[in-house]
């Protein structure tokens, strides 16, 4: 059933798998393996790309209101907008991120590898722990 708290459960799990990913790369990276490290992330960014834009199709497109319980609880609107505090510039860094490493660049890519751990790190954080996926209190 598509419900608001269902949409957040299911980005709960695709956020925690993504992150799996990420970790995964880090790992060929600590171990010398910079091509399975490219791979990775280019499953990464390709994962979360298909996410967001589901996402953002489910709540412009096909059922704008799904959200509406969330704008109507102080609360609930609060944790939202710490989360896309985080999310949005991660989002937006991926394909920086992504462009970076494809093409070499080390130095780029390691000062926006340090940005988006922390952006990652707070989305995961507050996307995971904090966002409720029950209905409104």
């Amino acid at each position: 059933m598509l419900t608001g708290p269902n949409v957040i459960l299911t980005l709960k799990v695709a956020v925690s798998a993504v992150t799996v990913l990420l970790l995964a790369s880090l790992v060929a990276l600590a171990r010398g393996n910079h091509r399975l490290h490219g791979r990775i992330n280019v499953v990464f960014f390709t994962l979360t790309l298909v996410t967001v834009l589901g996402f953002e199709a489910i709540i412009q497109l096909i059922e704008p209101t799904i959200f509406q319980y969330i704008k109507e609880h102080a609360e609930l609107r609060r944790a939202l907008n710490i989360h896309l505090c985080f999310s949005v510039p991660s989002a937006l860094l991926m394909p920086a991120m992504l462009y970076t490493g494809l093409t070499h660049r080390r130095q780029a890519h390691l000062i926006l590898a340090v940005v988006f751990g922390l952006l990652w790190t707070g989305t995961v954080v507050t996307g995971v722990l904090l966002l409720p996926h029950t209905a409104a209190p």
